[in-house]
């Protein structure tokens, strides 16, 4: 199976130039992630889309031991909420770490990784979490 060893890798190849896109509102200066076309916060309906920065840290955070069906046999795994600089707030699993290690104030960095397989041999879905520094 070298073939199947090689799809992360060349997806990781494929998309080193992924992106963290939001909203910026230019009536209150928000910004929100993801991207959306009405501010939540002033209600203007003329968001710009923005590139956000890869780096944040920790405000709050949850082990998942006891996971949905598509990630049985992942668990336990950490699912936190990750301040970016500038302000933006993203829902992701942290990696790279095991849960005893995370806290609140963390600061971590984006990373393109695996999320999970639709079957052993069904579609891989990749897509951004995030790492301690």
């Amino acid at each position: 199976m070298v073939w199947a060893e090689s799809i992360p890798r060349a997806w990781r190849e494929r998309v080193k130039k992924y992106r963290l896109l939001g909203g910026k509102c230019p009536s209150c200066g928000s910004v929100v992630y993801p991207y959306r076309q009405v501010c939540p916060y002033c209600g203007s309906e003329v968001l710009q889309p923005v590139e956000l920065p890869r780096r944040g840290r920790v405000i709050s955070y949850t082990v998942v031991r006891h996971p949905p069906s598509d990630f049985v046999g992942k668990e336990p795994y950490v699912v936190a909420i990750v301040e970016l600089e500038g302000g933006a707030r993203v829902l992701a699993q942290l990696t790279d770490v095991k849960p005893e290690e995370v806290r609140e104030g963390m600061e971590v960095e984006a990373v393109f990784r695996r999320y999970r397989e639709q079957s052993p041999n069904g579609v891989i879905e990749y897509g951004i979490k995030f790492r301690p520094v």
